[in-house]
């Protein structure tokens, strides 16, 4: 398949930004040594260090900063005595100088030292930092270990996926240049009731061949699907996470294969993205493709939000490496209990102390970061719950982190995500502290709703309070349902098809004799379990799928969507690929050809709910008379909802502003094997229903984009099936 214009225009749109960039360079070079000679007076070396010219920093700076002449190297700690900067020829292991940064140097707890004469282009940087060892009482400083900055913007030896030979034991930094010039519109700042979001993973999106892209399995890949994502009708993509981490770290071999750290759940370096996403060697670049990749997202109405890992790091427990905070500043930075060992909340090991005044800090400089250098919109916080504990692990009641990240002023207009639990048995849902700012993934209507959908009728009562925004979770606590975001798969579980396919996980490509991943899939395999060549098993499957996104893209709430399910992706059972860099992971393009029909379905949907809005938000009063929302069985006039209510209804009513009237949607869902006649809501003023979804219609056009006109005020459901009506005005 050959790129079409749209994608080319935009690849080349991002060649011409590297061209303007270049330029934009020059300039700044050439403003830079007009004004250096003045501005650099109070800038000159005062001392000679190991052979070097040297100054006191500027100790507001953190991590490693170029000037005009010099560079800047700050980090600070409350723990350490003495502190030595490392540098090193590139991809060299041994420091070709060792610079002991005197106390003179130090305010405080911070050291901050100004080198002259250094070439970014030619140099690795690490500490190494002395202090007390009595790992008992938390200190665990080792005066021969490399520690990389935590303020680190770029990491070598990590370019290279899954090559372990690259690395050298210890991890080094590098100063990178931040002079990329962005487009003035730079945030589109869609609302909550107006995003559709996309989750995905960078490497496997398009790593797979038959995504036919140029740079597979990078940030230029997703450049290449642009036109893709836009067709779906996504609003912004949710990156799993991109900070830099070590795929070979923790990786282990099964039946020959080896198995990676591919999720990237082990963060190495918070404000580094990983360099193995880049399609070119970026050595003082920063992040450049990956800055190019989110402007033109933008130019295209798509946001991008980051998968955010703060809850534990990739030290591990007391026997895990030394890369950044043990060496730092560990009793800080790690809950430990009162013998010195880690608390694991987070299930990896150790747990953030996220809540301590110089970790909340660190966290804040590092968000601001990623939306002041690199316009991210939002954060989805992993495992947010560890976000509200204290340093004992114990719930706060007004998390000090929580509710500074809702107040700051930098990350004011973006989006805020909490998954509201951990592996500790904190689940928050409905009750994580929002300050009127937080949203949360809603593992309630997931859960509910998959129990809802395979069959399990008598779960109408909860599935409606689901579909209408879960009110009773959220009511008062964000804008409501705003604070919903609504998911039936993510990551983290079955694709949408496995869903279908499978009562049971099928892991052991994992090596954990199928123990890993979570059992709760509350999945139904339509009678088949895996692959199958049985037409009606595979009509039934593809039937629960259309149900299953009519019913996300019609209940309120933010919709989310795994990266895959639009064209029936498949992991073949497997509900847990953290470690496989393969094809259980990586997206199957051929199945978008294969299952076009399917995918064109599920494109109408998410049009559906756009040209919907009443579905998403509150509006003014019907003119007709219809209420906001109301739940109804078979009978429109009987509201009572009940464990044994088979047939369930969900209205959507308002006048709408935009388009100067009335909208109504009436969701109606059979997840019974049987059929039912249902009675339409009354309507007046000549107003009448027309269909516009039937997920089991019989001649196989399942979506009418021009809903035929109904006359009759009753319709028959099939068995497992779901409508979506839409009212008509007056006709003639």
């Amino acid at each position: 398949m050959e790129l079409n214009d749209v994608v080319v225009d935009l690849l080349t749109a991002a060649k011409d930004e590297k061209t303007r960039n270049e330029v934009h360079q020059e300039e700044v070079n050439r403003e830079v040594a007009e004004v250096s000679e003045s501005s650099m007076t109070q800038w000159k070396p005062t001392d000679t260090i190991a052979g070097f010219k040297t100054r006191p920093g500027l100790y507001e700076t953190n991590g490693a900063t170029e000037f005009p002449g010099c560079v800047n190297f700050t980090i600070y700690s409350l723990g350490a005595t003495s502190c030595e900067l490392l540098l090193f020829h590139r991809k060299e292991k041994e420091p070709y100088a060792v610079i002991p940064i005197p106390n003179s140097y130090r305010i405080g707890k911070t050291w901050s030292i100004m080198i002259f004469g250094l070439n970014v282009e030619n140099f690795e940087y690490a500490y190494r930092l002395d202090g007390p060892w009595d790992p008992e009482h938390g200190d665990r400083f080792d005066k021969t270990k490399e520690i990389l900055d935590p303020y680190a913007k770029a990491v070598v030896g990590q370019r290279a996926w899954g090559k372990e030979e690259n690395r050298h034991g210890s991890y080094h930094a590098r100063v990178v240049k931040n002079n990329f010039r962005w487009d003035t519109s730079q945030f589109p700042n869609i609302s909550m009731e107006d995003s559709i979001i996309y989750e995905m993973h960078v490497r496997g999106f398009t790593k797979d061949p038959s995504s036919q892209v140029t740079y597979p399995g990078t940030f230029a890949g997703i450049i290449e699907k642009i036109d893709y994502l836009k067709q779906l009708g996504i609003t912004a993509v949710e990156l799993m996470p991109i900070f830099e981490f070590d795929e070979v770290a923790n990786g282990h071999t099964y039946n020959g294969k080896r198995l990676y750290e591919y999720w990237g759940y082990n963060t190495v370096a918070f404000f580094a993205p990983n360099t193995s996403y880049a399609a070119s060697a970026e050595y003082n670049r920063e992040g450049r493709e990956l800055k190019e990749m989110v402007q033109l997202l933008k130019a295209n109405g798509i946001e991008v939000i980051l998968d955010v890992v703060f809850n534990h790091t990739a030290e591990g427990n007391e026997n895990g490496p030394f890369i950044s905070f043990r060496g730092l500043d560990n009793k800080i930075y790690y809950m430990l209990t009162p013998d010195g060992h880690y608390y694991n909340f987070s299930g990896c090991g150790n747990t953030f102390n996220c809540n301590h005044p110089v970790v909340q800090q660190f966290i804040v400089d590092c968000l601001r970061y990623w939306v002041t250098q690199y316009h991210i919109d939002g954060f989805r916080f992993d495992l947010a719950s560890i976000l509200g504990r204290d340093e004992n692990g114990k719930p706060m009641e007004d998390p000090p982190l929580l509710q500074r990240l809702a107040y700051d002023p930098i990350l004011g207009n973006v989006k805020l995500i909490a998954e509201a639990w951990d592996a500790g048995g904190m689940y928050q849902v409905g009750s994580f502290p929002a300050y009127n700012r937080w949203a949360e993934w809603n593992g309630k209507y997931r859960d509910t709703m998959r129990d809802y959908l395979k069959g399990n009728y008598w779960c109408a009562p909860e599935a409606a309070k689901r579909i209408t925004g879960s009110t009773d979770l959220y009511y008062g606590v964000y804008k409501g349902y705003t604070s919903s975001v609504n998911f039936l798969t993510c990551h983290d579980g079955f694709t949408l098809y496995d869903l279908y396919s499978y009562n049971n996980k099928h892991n052991e490509a994992n090596g954990w004799d199928n123990n890993d991943g979570t059992n709760d899939n509350r999945s139904w395999n339509c009678g088949v379990e895996g692959d199958t060549d049985d037409p009606k098993v595979l009509s039934l499957r593809f039937q629960m799928m259309r149900n299953a996104i009519t019913v996300l893209m019609c209940s309120r709430g933010t919709p989310m969507v795994l990266a895959g399910d639009e064209f029936a992706n498949t992991q073949f059972g497997n509900n847990n690929g953290y470690c496989q860099d393969n094809n259980i992971s990586w997206l199957d393009w051929r199945l978008l050809k294969k299952n076009r029909s399917y995918f064109g379905f599920y494109r109408s949907m998410i049009a559906f709910r756009k040209a919907h809005r009443v579905i998403s938000r509150d509006m003014e009063s019907a003119h007709c008379g219809l209420p906001h929302i109301w739940c109804c069985n078979a009978d429109p006039d009987s509201h009572n909802i009940t464990a044994e209510t088979k047939m369930m209804g969900v209205l959507f009513a308002g006048f709408d502003s935009e388009k100067n009237c009335d909208d109504a949607v009436y969701l109606c869902i059979n997840p019974f094997w049987d059929g039912i006649e249902i009675r339409l809501p009354a309507l007046t003023g000549g107003n009448s229903w027309g269909l516009s979804v039937d997920t089991a219609s019989p001649d196989g056009v399942y979506f009418h984009e021009k809903p035929a006109f109904q006359s009759n005020p009753s319709y028959y459901m099939q068995g497992r099936s779901v409508c979506v009506f839409t009212m008509l005005p007056p006709q003639g």
